[in-house]
Parts: C-alpha cells; structure tokens; sequence
C-alpha cells in the first residue's frame, strides 16, 4: 500500500487529501495539523468582523471527520518536528499528549501554506498587537471589534484594507497605516485607489500612508501606540498584516526554493524531488503574465494545486495552467477587481508594460440609473499580448476580471479582446461592453 503523508491542511492540503483519495481510494493517506480546525476560509475574517457572516461555522467547507470518511488518518493538533525528504521518514509530536512518533512515506505533500510577516521591532510581541491570520486570530479580533472604540491596522493590502473598512463601518475609530503611499498600491494603480483612499476619507478613516512603523508602546490606560517614521497613533489595539512568507522551515535545504522559502513546482506539482509534491501558499506558482515562477498566496492558487497533486499523485497525468492572480474585493460602495499585472507592477519588474485607462457609464444612458466603470487595461507593446486588467465601480465589476483572466491565460492580443462576442443587454452593459472598449482603445493607441 502507498503511504501519502500531507503536512497541512487549510485549502491545498484538505484538496490534495480529497483529490488523492478519490483517485486512489485504498491508499494510506496521513494528514497533519497543528490546528483543531481544517478549510478555514480565512478571507472571511473581515466580514464577520463586520457582522456580514451568517454563521462563523460556516466558515469552514470541511471537517477532519469529513476527512476520515472518506479515508483519510487524520492527526489533528500535531506539530511535525522533522522531516528526512531523502530517507522519507518524518518525526511528529501530538501537541495535547505530548506523545512522539515516526512516521515512513512513499510520497510527501507539502501544503504548509503561509505565516504572517512579522518584522523584528519593539514592542511587536504585545498583547494589544495582533495577526489576522487563522481561525484562532478571527475569534479574537471579533470578539475585540464587539467593545473597542479605536485600532489601528498595519499594512492596506488586502486583507488591511478590508478590516479597516469593516471597523469603520461598525463603528471603531480606525486608522489605517502603510509603507507605500497608496492604498492597494500592489493591487492597484493610482486611478483606481485615488477613488477607494477618497471612501476610507469620507468614512472616518485615518490614513498615513507613506509611514514606516518602527515601533509599539503599550500605554498605562490598557492602549497601544503605533510609532512610524513620521508620526504617533493610538488605539485600543492593533492588527498586523503586512504580508506572508511560506511556512516551509521543515524542508528548506532539502528541495529547490526561491529565495523566500516557496518551494519551486514543476506543471505536475512535483518539487524538485519528484515523490515530494508541494501546493498553495508553501509553493511557487506560474505566473502567465511574465511566464515565471513567483509566489502569490491565495486561496484561488491553493485549491487548484490541491486538486493537481491527486491528479498526478501517481504519475505526471494534468499540467498546471497557471494563474493570473485574479482576485476582486468591495470597499464601501466600490466593487474592485483585477488580473494580471499592474502598470504599477510592470514598472517594478522593469518590463515595458503599456496600460490604457477608461471611464465610461456600464450601461446606457437612457436607463434610468447607470454608474462609472473605471477600467485600466495593460499590455506588451511588441506583443500586443493583453497583460492585466484592473476594474473599479459602484456595481459589481467583478466578471470583468474574469474575463480578462481567460483572455491572459488564452494569450489573447489587445485585438482579439477587443473583438471578442460579448453580450449586449441594456440592463448589463453598453452595446460594447467596457471590457472590449478598453481593448479597442488600447488598439487605437497602440496603431497611433
């Protein structure tokens, strides 16, 4: 019998179990876990934050019972000590017990995702300062929303930028603070988070953006204050979430990495040791708008490996598509959505990216009520190749980036995207919908 140990299981490893089992319903399929709790879906900490969760157990679409039957041994609130890839041994200890043991594999997975960034500064281990991270981090942040009047979040990616729209709209005072000086400054480029900072404004919410923090002082009136390069801010408490590394500590050294510990896949999800297999927030990811391995932690990426690892468990069967880091959020009254690079982004890399930008209404002006749609849409300028779109209104946007997903991954050109057949219907769109308007300007553009 085939022995599959899996070190993990949030989204890759509970699909990697799920997908290994149905293909091969008689193996031995181990699965470890620091946590008591397996799928939490951690992008819903926000909304239950602020009161948009019907019911938190909800947040979780599988359970280590759910697990075991269909076949899997699970070994919850078990810490993985060791692990020997080349004499595929690994050594783990039962974290209520205490109790340790060995465990031999045919074939590892490793889907250890991510752990937050947390900088080496003063006063970062307070109690008043915390992540936003899993299951245990979503209870406390709640239950802290619930009774405080004041917090400062640190760092407006995602995940900040959405907990200080959620607090403030329930009523704490929020400030909201960051390196870069725009918000959703990798996500985004300026027209669109011009209009998303004007939100945050309009609701009370303090930006300082530009602002490095270097240190947190715990106050004598049970307070925090976030010290930055430039200024002061005081609260009940604060949220740190400025990003993540891969949890990959157990392997590093054994298997091929990027400099920041994401394990380097092949199209098969296979590391550079073929019968070790690696997925989601722990792994690399083929970017399709470079073409190059980089690392991209969401939930989207993680369940898709998950899937490919018991597809190819076997032998090498489905190659992985990559992605586009499609991703979509809503701000207050504002739907967000993007794929691919940024203009923003492109400039980092240092690659020539040209980018096209439109306002126009989504729908007819005879309607009774419309709104604004602003699209930006980039592309290679000797390619032509349509490289990442970004879209932000008061309607839901989110398909739009989908859309333009199809068309990176399908290496579409400004001109095939702007010809595409999309729909007509006054109730949705204008007669040429925003997404082929944008490519159709991009082409004039281009052909000036």
């Amino acid at each position: 019998m085939t022995t599959v140990a899996i070190i993990g299981c949030t989204h890759a490893g509970t699909f990697a179990a799920t997908s290994i089992l149905h293909a091969h319903p008689d193996w031995d399929v181990q699965v470890f876990e620091r946590n008591a709790t397996v799928s939490f879906l951690s992008c819903g900490i926000a909304l239950w934050v602020g009161d948009h969760v019907s019911d938190p157990k909800k947040m979780f679409y599988s359970s280590p019972a759910q697990l075991e039957a269909a076949g899997a041994t699970m070994h919850m609130r078990t810490d993985v000590t060791d692990v020997h890839v080349a004499e595929k041994t690994l050594e783990y200890r039962d974290l209520e017990t205490g109790d340790t043991a060995t465990l031999p594999f045919d074939k590892l997975v490793v889907t250890t995702g991510s752990r937050p960034v947390v900088p080496s500064i003063p006063g970062i281990d307070s109690k008043r300062v915390q992540l936003c991270k899993n299951w245990d981090d979503a209870v406390e942040l709640k239950e802290r929303s619930t009774d405080a009047k004041s917090v400062v979040v640190v760092g407006a990616g995602y995940i900040g930028a959405e907990l200080a729209e959620q607090f403030s709209d329930v009523g704490v005072e929020t400030t909201l603070v960051d390196a870069a000086d725009r918000v959703l400054a990798n996500n985004f480029d300026k027209p669109i988070t011009d209009q998303v900072e004007e939100r945050y404004r309009a609701h009370g919410v303090t930006l300082a953006l530009g602002e490095k923090v270097v240190a947190f002082r715990d106050d004598e009136d049970d307070t925090v204050t976030v010290v930055t390069d430039q200024g002061e801010y005081t609260a009940q408490f604060a949220v740190l979430a400025i990003g993540f590394l891969p949890n990959t500590d157990l392997v590093r050294g054994q298997l091929d990495m990027m400099d920041n510990g994401a394990i380097i896949t092949n199209d098969y999800m296979q590391s550079s040791v073929p019968y070790v297999y690696a997925a989601g927030d722990s792994a690399t990811i083929l970017y399709n708008p470079t073409g190059a391995h980089d690392y991209i932690p969401l939930a989207t990426n993680a369940v898709r490996q998950g899937m490919l690892v018991g597809a190819n468990i076997e032998r090498p069967t489905r190659k992985y598509m990559g992605t586009q880091a499609t991703s979509a959020v809503q701000l207050y009254d504002l739907s967000l959505s993007a794929s691919g690079l940024t203009q923003g982004d492109a400039d980092r890399r240092g690659m020539d990216i040209r980018s096209t930008e439109l306002v126009e209404d989504y729908r007819p002006a005879f309607m009774t009520t419309t709104a604004p749609v602003t699209s930006i849409l980039t592309w290679d300028p000797s390619t032509r190749l349509v490289k990442g779109a970004q879209f932000c209104s008061s309607v839901d946007v989110s398909g739009a980036a989908n859309a333009v997903s199809v068309a990176i991954q399908a290496r579409f050109t400004i001109d095939m995207l702007a010809n595409v057949d999309f729909l007509f219907q006054p109730n949705f769109d204008q007669p040429i919908y925003y997404v082929g308007a944008i490519a159709a300007k991009a082409v004039a553009e281009q052909d000036d």
